[in-house]
């Protein structure tokens, strides 16, 4: 579904080729787009004594984790801002960082947000901001703190369809001319291993690689029940990880770490797939509209194929690893352990202290912040994300899709308005059951 060849539409929401994206952003940026320059960052801390301020969106577990970590960098910092439209969420985050680190911890009631606009407040506020909410505010989060001027840590996946990868994509490029420092929860770019053992595939251990695998195949959480006058809103919000708009499925908000490390050994993303998947368990009306497992075959521009598999399904067989077949050996990397076979036959040994990846991406971005470092992850979390929302396309639709289809897809998930009596786009039926993609039926692009 790619456009003609034309002058791309100033809204970074409009359709945009990989190709065109890189050589129009600047001069849409120029023309006036929604990220123009508010504020320009200070871009040094070149005194390791002066405080770096981190504001939170998202107060869930996941964004109390970052948040822990980045107080925990080396150098002075001070969590002075948190957002996130349930106070209780809030309340519990911030009583849980002030018991670990009570002294760096300065939040009172009025630097508190818990409106829908409150991430806009809560940015104002600091150097770095922290968005960890539910991925489909992602890219609004995203665009509004490179507006303002702010460095950025952001939680994966960073959008949950394709008019959220476009709108961080142009961002992306915006944050670079801005000299903004922007990291993305895929740690696995910030462990040892990883990197060793990519760095020796690349370099040519396994001879010519004709074939990638990867897997998270495991169980996960539950839903949640609706409460008694809960708003629509408010209870896809609280199950948010059952809602396709909100979590991207979980090919995309799990299985992305897998596939990100395939395109990261490839050094591309695919140009099309095909796959397929559904629901085996979750039937429940908690299990909102996601599928329960999805395999998809993406095809990368020479033709070698990375075969993806995710399932969340009780008492399966379970992986969460990477594969790689080359002509002259096999590379396979699956939790702390990172083998190479064949003639340049390797294993992976930890010498040295131990490194947790997530505090790592922290250090490592924080410390580019605070000597003018380039630090750059927003371009290759987008197309990673991307690539886990071309497969879902694949398995909702039961179609083969290409890349520039569906990049240059239309179907915006998120509703245009938020508040808590805002409708969703997806509603339950008469029952209560949400609409679930059926394959051969669904339209993807």
């Amino acid at each position: 579904m790619s456009l003609p060849p034309s002058t791309p539409p100033a809204d970074p929401a409009a359709p945009l080729s990989r190709r065109r994206f890189l050589r129009t952003a600047s001069a849409a940026v120029l023309g006036g787009s929604m990220l123009g320059s508010l504020a320009v960052p200070r871009g040094v801390f070149a005194d390791s004594s002066e405080t770096i301020k981190i504001a939170l969106v998202g107060c869930g577990g996941r964004g109390t984790g970052a948040a822990n970590q980045a107080l925990s960098t080396p150098g002075p910092t001070q969590l002075i801002a948190m957002a996130d439209v349930r106070p209780e969420q809030l309340t519990k985050s911030l009583a849980t960082l002030t018991a670990h680190k009570a002294s760096q911890v300065d939040v009172p009631p009025e630097r508190q947000f818990t409106d829908f606009d409150g991430y806009q407040k809560a940015i104002a506020l600091a150097d770095i901001v922290i968005l960890a909410t539910s991925p489909g505010f992602r890219p609004i989060h995203f665009q509004e703190a490179v507006r303002q001027g702010k460095h950025v840590f952001m939680e994966k996946p960073v959008a949950t369809d394709a008019p959220g990868v476009r709108r961080v994509l142009a961002a992306a490029q915006t944050a670079k001319e801005k000299n903004l420092k922007v990291g993305v929860g895929l740690q696995r770019h910030h462990q040892p291993g990883y990197l060793e053992t990519i760095k020796r595939l690349q370099d040519g251990a396994v001879g010519k690689a004709m074939s990638f695998r990867c897997y998270w195949d495991g169980t996960s959480r539950d839903g949640v029940d609706r409460e008694p006058g809960e708003t629509e809103m408010h209870y896809q919000i609280r199950n948010w990880y059952y809602f396709t708009w909100l979590s991207g499925d979980h090919i995309v908000e799990q299985h992305v770490h897998n596939i990100d490390v395939i395109n990261w050994m490839k050094g591309a993303h695919p140009v099309r797939a095909q796959g397929m998947g559904g629901r085996q368990v979750r039937k429940a009306k908690r299990h909102g509209q996601i599928f329960d497992h999805h395999f998809v075959e993406f095809e990368y521009a020479d033709g070698t194929r990375m075969f993806s598999q995710c399932r969340q399904i009780p008492r399966c067989w379970p992986s969460v690893s990477e594969h790689v077949l080359g002509t002259e050996g096999e590379v396979h990397c699956q939790g702390n352990r990172f083998a190479i076979t064949g003639p340049q036959a390797w294993q992976y040994r930890n010498e040295g202290k131990r490194v947790d990846p997530y505090q790592q991406e922290h250090d490592d971005l924080f410390d580019a912040i605070r000597h003018d470092k380039p630090y750059h992850e927003a371009e290759y979390g987008a197309l990673s994300t991307m690539t886990g929302i071309l497969g879902r396309m694949c398995t909702y639709s039961g179609q083969q899709i290409t890349w520039e289809e569906a990049i240059n897809s239309r179907i915006d998930l998120l509703p245009k308005t938020f508040s808590w009596d805002t409708l969703p786009l997806v509603l339950p039926n008469a029952d209560g059951y949400y609409p679930v993609a059926v394959p051969g039926q669904t339209v993807c692009v």
